[in-house]
């Protein structure tokens, strides 16, 4: 059993110069029975939009307020201590913004044992502990809550959650003991380790009670009120909390080992076994069946100073950073004091991509949508698409009735593109050839107003191109969507030589609309993530057509760490759309990137592909052997994955070199956000910086020094 009084913890005493201290003061309540309950609440001095943190100092002066609260406990001066936080928030977890100056290993577990000692003297100071959880509870803000010995929330508080693994780590200050302990395995696999590994979801107050990680909710506007009433039935006993989530010997016993196993082959089928923290937090999920708080305590200290100096991490706040700033101020967006206002937006098509633009235009701007094609029974059924979208969000309570009615009524399609006349934004989406494009801007041109803005949705094409019929090639932006286009959060906005200011600054203005994260790129073929998706999807595609089976071409693949392999990716965004993406990438780049013309002939099949229950391809369908033509050299796994890094590394470096993007650091963005490449790489650079790739590929780094953590 760890003493953590006798630990000496002056060494994180460095790390608080540039800490925002979050404050703990102290004032007593005295309750209608008479009993006197000393509430803190958790403060930095700053406004909502700066959250309450846990540094070392703010802990250690937390620790101070708790040990004098301990004291007047012992002398009956008090019958209760609760904490809450300032409006609107609880604590949004650890600082970790000095997290990359830890000197060691040491001082890094240091952090996790001065969270264990403050946080963890909540259940130790002789009077019951209330948690008012008032806001936002994220990490280390909920851990204060499982400390604590009851715990109510506010029904309107933005989210409750345990986002570690999420970015490499584990819940370190008792979370990873205390939560199975108290709602069960099954449901704390699902806050530690499914949700954070579901881009980050976070609970609602009331999915967080229902749980039974709260005891009560409470409405906002008489929150502090019914807790502090609430708090005192439990002292005088009018009040008695059951935890029906609670586990039993029989779930130990039985559920638990189960749970984990499935949990694990889970994990494996899913992401691989490249990430360690949702491992190492499962190891931590499986021991807490057993044994002492304070055994748990200390493996979560040894599992968090682990993690915390690893590389894993270090990548995971690289990337964090990358789309917590970089992605919310984008680097060569003009003053959009420039942008068009947008007050009717025109889609041109009518297919699923169409109208997938017309809901979420409809849904974000809420302005007038119309779209439109070759014909009035495709016009008819992308409306009654999207209105039966539409809805599908009102069944689910995501819209009310007044609010569904308000954006069915907003969207019209037509075959008439002279009701395009008075459009501020017009978007195709047609087919995927410059000729089709060329003339459905060269007609709408004639329509619109001058200054109505035009933007493409090509994945690969060049916008100059496009725009090179148009009288005013000035107002043509490129404004290309990944898909599912309601879930992915990145928009490549293209630029070309002619595109003005008004142009640009309206398209990022309307990306921020639409609740997206938009990228500045060059008119370059591919722009960033399909030029870098199809050198991954070609070197994969090279190794088959050698002779490499398909399943050891996946499997080499996974130490990238994607989503999924070249071929589940391939098969997810269509043959023939690859196949497209791949000539362009090669007749652009014939000596850098593979095609064949096997491809266009698998394309043309109907399943090209088998997968097993988890997506995972296994090999071809009876139809594509029929097709593949291939060689009889197959390539050893190590091979094809030095292949694809050093490649990504070339292709990084001379995308850099053409001013594709200003920084390496937009390449990652884009690849984390439209490629979904994992959080624990940083994007692509890290990683291949990590791995030697770009020293091969260009005989330097990209990171100067490499992102690594301490134990790298």
């Amino acid at each position: 059993m760890t003493d953590y009084t006798s630990i000496d913890f002056t060494p994180l005493d460095a790390l608080t110069a540039d800490e925002v201290v979050t404050h703990s003061p102290v004032r007593d309540v005295r309750l209608p029975s008479g009993n006197v309950l000393a509430l803190i609440t958790l403060d930095n001095g700053r406004d909502h939009t700066r959250p309450n943190t846990l540094g070392p100092a703010t802990l250690a002066e937390l620790g101070r307020t708790l040990a004098t609260l301990k004291e007047r406990a012992a002398k009956g001066e008090i019958h209760a201590v609760a904490i809450t936080g300032k409006q609107y928030i609880l604590a949004a977890g650890a600082d970790l913004s000095d997290v990359a100056k830890l000197p060691s290993k040491e001082v890094a577990r240091l952090i996790a044992q001065r969270g264990h000692q403050v946080i963890g003297s909540l259940s130790d100071l002789g009077v019951p502990t209330f948690a008012f959880v008032n806001g936002l509870a994220l990490g280390g803000g909920l851990e204060i809550a499982l400390n604590s010995t009851y715990r109510t929330v506010d029904a309107s508080a933005a989210a409750v959650a345990l986002p570690e693994v999420f970015l490499g780590i584990i819940p370190g200050w008792g979370g990873a003991y205390l939560l199975p302990n108290l709602i069960g395995i099954e449901n704390a696999l699902e806050v530690v380790i499914s949700n954070p590994l579901k881009q980050n979801r976070m609970l609602k107050p009331k999915q967080a009670f229902d749980l039974g990680i709260m005891d009560a909710i409470f409405p906002a506007a008489s929150y502090l009120e019914d807790s502090l009433r609430w708090a005192d039935d439990v002292l005088t006993g009018r009040v008695r909390v059951e935890r029906k989530n609670e586990p039993g010997k029989l779930e130990r016993l039985t559920k638990w080992p189960i749970a984990i196993k499935m949990a694990r082959g889970m994990l494996e089928s899913k992401i691989g076994t490249v990430p360690r923290s949702p491992y190492v937090a499962l190891d931590l999920l499986d021991k807490a069946k057993s044994g002492t708080k304070a055994e748990g305590f200390a493996r979560e200290d040894e599992a968090l100073a682990d993690l915390i100096t690893g590389d894993q991490f270090a990548a995971s706040m690289y990337a964090f950073d990358l789309v917590q700033k970089r992605a919310k101020r984008p680097v060569g967006a003009p003053d959009k004091a420039l942008a068009k206002r947008v007050t009717k937006v025109g889609v041109i098509g009518a297919g699923l991509m169409a109208s997938q633009f017309a809901l979420l235009f409809v849904r974000k701007l809420r302005v007038p949508v119309i779209i439109t094609d070759l014909d009035q029974g495709r016009v008819d059924k992308g409306v009654a698409s999207i209105r039966e979208e539409i809805g599908k969000l009102e069944a689910k309570g995501r819209l009310d009735g007044d609010t569904a009615n308000q954006l069915r009524a907003l969207v019209h399609g037509t075959t008439d593109r002279s009701e395009f006349a008075d459009c501020d934004f017009v978007i195709e989406a047609v087919f995927e050839e410059v000729g089709v494009k060329q003339e459905v801007f060269s007609a709408i041109e004639k329509i619109v107003a001058a200054d109505a803005i035009l933007a493409t949705n090509t994945s690969s094409l060049s916008v100059a191109e496009i725009g090179s019929v148009l009288q005013n090639p000035e107002r043509l932006v490129g404004f290309h969507f990944f898909n599912p286009v309601a879930v992915m959060p990145l928009i490549e906005v293209v630029k070309t030589d002619a595109t003005s200011d008004a142009a640009l600054s309206t398209a990022f203005v309307v990306a921020k609309g639409l609740g997206k994260n938009a990228v500045l790129t060059a008119d370059a073929p591919g722009f960033v993530v399909n030029r870098l998706l199809a050198k991954v999807m070609g070197e994969a595609a090279r190794a088959v057509y050698e002779g490499t089976p398909i399943a050891v071409v996946e499997k080499a693949f996974a130490p990238l760490g994607l989503p999924m392999g070249p071929f589940q990716l391939i098969d997810l965004v269509g043959w023939k759309v690859a196949a497209h993406v791949q000539d362009t990438m090669a007749h652009a780049f014939p000596d850098r990137f593979f095609s064949s013309e096997n491809f266009h002939e698998l394309a043309a099949l109907p399943e090209v592909v088998e997968k097993d229950k988890g997506g995972r391809v296994t090999g071809w369908t009876k139809a594509a052997q029929k097709v593949l033509v291939t060689g009889k050299t197959p390539v050893a796994p190590e091979t094809i994955l030095a292949r694809v890094q050093n490649g990504l590394a070339q292709e990084i470096h001379i995308m850099l070199d053409e001013g594709v993007v200003p920084e390496v650091q937009d390449i990652d963005l884009c690849l984390i956000l439209g490629a979904g490449w994992p959080f624990i790489d940083g994007g692509a650079s890290p990683y291949l910086d990590r791995e030697g790739a770009s020293q091969r590929a260009f005989g330097d780094t990209f990171h100067h020094p490499p992102i690594r953590g301490i134990g790298g």
